[in-house]
């Protein structure tokens, strides 16, 4: 599969049960509680990396950072809720860690996400982990941006 292909849900968990198997997925606690200042402080409440293969680069080569406000469940019922999406997230293509962090004063989440390189990071707006956030989320709250590239908002 091309690195650069976005994987569905049923790949996407076999491919999940996989890396598992390899023990190339880890949560390291190490960042928890961090504060992370992006105009606003978010506190880091879980991170998940993985191991890179040995055709993927040394070091990621894209940030995708994505911010936004859930509809309808509360800051604390959204992090149990978030652990959902964890097996279609780690699958994707290009995929090297995750920070999940929570906005202090908004309330808002904060993904912010290493990626192979820049066009592993943009194919992900648009891959099915994302299409499941986007639904929870209040739509003109939704922006991301790629390390290196402008703000977006949810239309683009």
């Amino acid at each position: 599969m091309s690195k650069n292909v976005q994987r569905g849900p049923f790949s996407s968990i076999i491919r999940a049960i996989y890396l598992s198997m390899q023990r190339r997925v880890h949560f390291p606690k190490d960042r928890l509680g961090d504060i992370v200042d992006e105009g606003e402080e978010f506190e880091i409440f879980r991170h998940m990396t993985l191991d890179p293969s040995k055709d993927q680069p040394e070091k990621p080569g894209a940030i995708f950072k994505v911010r936004f406000q859930f509809a309808s469940m509360s800051p604390e019922m959204n992090k149990r809720t978030s652990l959902i999406p964890i097996p279609f997230i780690v699958a994707q293509p290009g995929f090297r860690s995750k920070m999940w962090a929570l906005g202090r004063e908004s309330g808002e989440f904060q993904g912010i996400y290493e990626w192979d390189t820049v066009a592993s990071a943009e194919n992900y707006w648009t891959s099915f982990p994302m299409k499941l956030m986007k639904r929870r989320a209040v739509p003109e709250s939704l922006s991301y941006e790629i390390e290196g590239k402008e703000k977006h908002d949810e239309t683009s």
